[in-house]
């Protein structure tokens, strides 16, 4: 049995062996990956420099009169049902309602050819969650409800072509519902909205790319567009994408990340070198002790329970930190115990698997001190027990700053800990207490955690913690941030960042002869108020809703209408393809799923998991009929319409060939070499990953503690924290359905979860309207109509449904450091209005009505 580079330093370096399927990490080791650093794109620094204005609070209210094409959702109710929350996740209802998906919106052959390809080695990457596939087995069915819903509308056999747009003009689209405006179907030709004009129309690919030539050309200077890019954009059109903006002569590529994990690759780079995680699946089924921090996995992340309740039947104990029990916190139901004669009877009668051992409910922005509350205890441990709870080996050869680690923990108070946590001391203890004894420990967090004002601070807890137990870069142990989109990690190491290294574009000027800019891009959010100053003028978004994903709705809708170009590349329509500028394009792509047929021959594209596994992606649907074209052709289309006689780069080739792109990945960014021929082996290749190996690249090599001044929030007696939540039927802003059925919501969206002593002390009653209001350094923003719903989460805290929240989350209000919006935390009040929706309704009713019926 061949050793791993942690126990075999020989073994460094073997590219050979850098293959997931053929090099499957058994108990105690480690996959081999190689010694070169990933190049992942993360600044230690944070973004000082990062533009810190508050900007003018735009008129929520009065928008929506204003202008005939809303950027907010209609108000309108779709007939709210409630029922008790549910305790178990998964099970016969969820093969049920991934059938009912994919036949009935890819149809009945379509559908389940799709799903039996779906995460298969010869088959295509799901495009819902960035969860890994396990490198060697893999079910007929390795797919979970969400993904069966992603399948399902990628490829809906439902088309909308320019008789569609004809029919419909933008306003009157932006009066449909989120839902409806994705099962509207899949976009057949590009299309133009012209200067003055009110509906979409055709367009030929020559024109549009001769367009967008001619307008970015005319700039002042290239740092007047903004490239977005979403995190499902496969590796190689990531690629071509940043190598055409940065030859047109900008860094302005803001991105998802920037809206979410932004937060972890900010405090992991500083801390341990790398920012992503350091745990790979096998790791999660050894652990001892898992702690599942801001996630809701049984939505975002359902395959993960099947890893979860792998490592519970192993012994693991869990301890979910999260202000609600969702849940798939709370038991699971594994679909896949029904093919086992065993488990069967189990899996359809019984509650599954328990998944949390211990649940601490935290309060919005308190991860920091019940982490905080968690290692003091166990240093009391360690006085009594010394040697036994506190790996001192390990920071003597590894770490740095423990000393004044120590001190920050000794002067935080108790009454600190508990007021902002909310969390009694007897449960942190006995959380201390489960783990004290433990070594493999990971922790799990996703965007609960990273879009908190504290995001950085409470991750930089995270890591204190794995660093005062070792537990890091040891097998059944490390660090693990749970990414959304399903390549958004990809997507960074191809370098689609604002803010890229030196070494990178060295590379790049190496490769393709031409110098690339030097100077920092824009993130997202400094994309989003240069586009409202009029400093950025022309906005093209690779896939994603940029209008829709990005905090302070109103205020990004102002910015888009101020463009004198926005280009969408998109299969499906959303609401950002509604609010543009002077002039849009809407240009229709390839899905995953489907065959991508160049001159060349068929294609495959590769994608990133959340754990480093670097696999191919093939499709294998016929497209629909139509005029579309792949992302890459697309990229390809505007860098030739664009660069013209100015670039030296084979953009022909790169389109032709997708092999070609991969070679020039494998010459410009370390952990790829030999690509084309790694990517080729079944289950794909890990990239090399230093803190799974206790090589930790920070400036001074070493592991760093965090030291970070306790802070906390004052709020006003009457104010609230809101943070946003996704429903079940969702998939980041695309709506699948009006349903959460795992929080017994059903029909109905525009929702607030608010605890029953909140309501009582504001005089709202189950069901009656409400308005919120957001309240940010003077400012106001306003939503109207919402239903209160009574839950159980922390006093003091409230939730509601992401988008239709954003439109209270300011602009300005960002973590510290990372410049991510705080969508996790939002200051509100809440006041009542005289009606009541009642079961089942469309039409609210006066409250007195309403009741008495």
């Amino acid at each position: 049995m061949e050793k791993s580079p942690a126990q075999d330093p020989s073994q460094s370096g073997k590219t050979n062996e850098q293959h997931a399927a053929g090099n499957v990490p058994r108990s105690g080791e480690r996959p081999s990956q190689g010694a070169a650093p990933t190049n992942d794109h993360y600044d230690a620094g944070g973004k000082p420099d990062a533009d810190k204005r508050p900007m003018q609070a735009p008129d929520t209210l009065g928008a929506k009169h204003k202008y005939p094409v809303l950027a907010q959702p209609p108000e309108d109710f779709t007939g709210l049902t409630l029922t008790k929350p549910s305790k178990v996740a998964a099970g016969l209802t969820a093969v049920i309602k991934s059938m009912e998906f994919s036949w009935g919106e890819a149809g009945l052959g379509r559908g389940t050819q799709a799903l039996l390809k779906l995460n298969q080695m010869d088959g295509f990457d799901c495009s819902s969650c960035a969860w890994p596939d396990p490198d060697t087995h893999r079910s007929v069915a390795e797919f979970c409800e969400n993904g069966a819903k992603s399948t399902a509308s990628d490829a809906d056999h439902r088309t909308i072509g320019p008789d569609f747009f004809a029919q419909h003009s933008v306003a009157d689209l932006s009066r449909f519902t989120d839902r409806d405006l994705n099962n509207a179907g899949r976009i057949t030709h590009p299309l133009v909205l012209r200067p003055g004009a009110t509906h979409y129309a055709p367009i030929e690919w020559e024109e549009a790319f001769r367009l967008i030539g001619e307008k970015l050309n005319g700039l002042k200077s290239p740092d007047e567009a903004a490239f977005y890019t979403s995190g499902k954009v496969p590796n190689e059109p990531a690629y071509a994408y940043q190598l055409f903006v940065r030859e047109f002569g900008t860094n302005n590529l803001p991105d998802c990340s920037n809206m979410c994990h932004e937060s972890s690759g900010s405090a992991l780079t500083n801390t341990v070198g790398l920012g992503k995680g350091s745990v790979t699946l096998n790791d999660i089924y050894e652990a001892e002790v898992i702690l599942i921090m801001g996630q809701n996995p049984g939505t975002n992340h359902p395959r993960m329970l099947t890893a979860l309740q792998k490592a519970k039947r192993n012994g693991a104990q869990i301890i979910s930190i999260n202000p609600l029990m969702e849940a798939g916190l709370n038991h699971f139901r594994n679909p896949q115990d029904f093919m086992n004669p065993l488990r069967a009877l189990g899996a359809l009668l019984g509650d599954g698997t328990q998944i949390t051992d211990l649940w601490l409910q935290v309060k919005v922005n308190g991860d920091m001190a019940v982490l905080r509350g968690i290692m003091k205890y166990l240093l009391e441990a360690e006085e009594r027990n010394p040697g036994q709870v506190i790996d001192h080996d390990f920071i003597r050869e590894y770490g740095a700053h423990y000393e004044e680690f120590l001190t920050e923990l000794h002067n935080t108070s108790w009454e600190d800990i508990e007021q902002m946590s909310g969390v009694p001391r007897a449960q942190l203890l006995e959380a201390a207490n489960i783990i004290g004894p433990k070594k493999k420990i990971i922790t799990c967090w996703a965007m609960g955690l990273t879009q908190q004002k504290n995001a950085v601070y409470s991750i930089g807890e995270i890591v204190n913690l794995h660093l005062m137990k070792g537990a890091i870069g040891i097998p059944g142990a490390g660090l693990c941030p749970v990414r959304g989109h399903s390549n958004v990690q990809g997507d960074r190491s191809m370098g689609i960042w604002e803010r890229p290294s030196k070494v990178f574009l060295d590379a790049l000027e190496n490769e393709f002869d031409f110098q690339p800019p030097r100077e920092h891009g824009l993130d997202s959010v400094e994309t989003a108020k240069a586009m409202h100053d009029g400093r950025v003028k022309v906005f093209v978004s690779m896939g994603g809703n940029f209008l829709s994903a990005m905090s302070d709705t109103e205020f990004i809708a102002e910015a888009m209408r101020k463009q004198e170009l926005t280009v969408f590349v998109a299969p499906k329509l959303n609401r950002g393809h509604l609010v543009t500028g002077d002039t849009s394009l809407l240009l229709p792509c390839l899905v995953r799923a489907e065959i991508d047929t160049q001159r060349n021959g068929k294609q495959f594209v590769t994608c990133e998991n959340s754990m480093g596994v670097v696999e191919a992606s093939h499709g294998v649907l016929q497209p629909i009929e139509g005029q579309i074209l792949s992302e890459t052709a697309i990229v390809c289309g505007m860098a030739i319409a664009t660069l013209g006689e100015r670039t030296t780069t084979d953009w022909v080739a790169m389109m032709e060939n997708y092999d070609v792109i991969r070679d020039h990945i494998a010459r410009t960014i370390q952990g790829f070499e030999d690509f084309n021929q790694k990517v080729r082996r079944p289950g794909g290749f890990y990239l090399p990953n230093g803190p799974r190996e206790r090589k930790f690249t920070t400036d001074n090599g070493r592991a760093n503690f965090t030291v970070t001044e306790f802070k906390k929030h004052e709020l006003l007696p009457d104010q609230l924290v809101l943070f946003s939540i996704r429903s079940h039927d969702q998939f980041n802003t695309i709506i699948y359905d009006y349903n959460d059925r795992y929080r017994g919501v059903f029909g109905e969206r525009r929702v607030i979860f608010l605890h029953p002593d909140d309501m009582q002390a504001r005089g709202i009653q189950p069901r009656q309207l409400v308005n919120i209001t957001s309240h940010f350094e003077g400012q106001q923003r306003h939503a109207e109509r919402f239903v209160a719903i009574p839950y159980d989460l922390p006093r003091g805290n409230c939730a509601a449904y992401y988008p239709e929240m954003n439109v209270l989350v300011p602009v300005a209000s960002v973590a510290d450091v990372s410049n991510t919006p705080t969508s996790k935390f939002v200051v509100v009040t809440v006041v009542p209005l005289p009606e009541l929706l009642p079961e089942g309704e469309t039409k609210a009713q006066p409250l007195r009505a309403a009741v008495s019926r």
